[in-house]
């Protein structure tokens, strides 16, 4: 695998090496001790998977805390536009973001260390989204920012009024008032 830098420290995309012939394709997803050869240690405790339609946005989302989430995630089917925001209030890059394709066709992976909001945008009709997490949820300590917030400035490549997101998103905090990490 290929792990790439990021303009922002900490967050990686991972680009397999993809074995394919006329009977389809194989490549590793994962591999502990070559992760940490690159990353660093973590413990991925739980691996989750969202099925979603075009225009689907889900984000910014993160928990506060001891309950802090690193992601690795990854697309396996469709293609959607993947955001991690930098909530790191002692970071250079503090309210900067990584914005990356993850596709079925191209396989990425992106890593999303703790101390970020994550969310993605569905830019094909369904998308079936899965990711590694190193920490339970607690719903108690949930947070999320407004996918439109200006602060940030993420440019989403959709109408507005084609974004379909949850009740709970749109009740989102702007970045100027969410619980930031030190």
């Amino acid at each position: 695998m290929e792990y790439i830098k990021t303009a922002i420290d900490g967050v990686y995309i991972i680009r397999p090496k993809v074995f394919a012939d006329a009977r389809g394709y194989f490549f590793e997803a994962w591999k502990q001790d070559e992760f940490e050869k690159h990353v660093g240690h973590v413990n991925f405790v739980q691996d989750n998977e969202s099925r979603s339609s075009y225009g689907v946005l889900r984000g910014l989302h993160y928990q506060e805390g001891y309950y802090s989430q690193a992601k690795l995630v990854r697309v396996i089917r469709g293609r959607v536009l993947d955001v991690a925001v930098d909530l790191r209030q002692s970071s250079p890059t503090f309210g900067q973001h990584v914005m990356v394709e993850l596709s079925e066709d191209n396989k990425n992976q992106l890593f999303v260390p703790r101390g970020f909001a994550h969310g993605f945008l569905v830019l094909s009709d369904e998308a079936i989204f899965t990711y590694k997490v190193d920490n339970v949820y607690a719903p108690q300590h949930e947070a999320s920012i407004r996918w439109d917030d200006d602060t940030l400035g993420i440019q989403w490549p959709i109408d507005r009024d084609r974004v379909v997101t949850s009740p709970k998103d749109l009740k989102g905090k702007k970045f100027k008032e969410a619980k930031l990490f030190e």
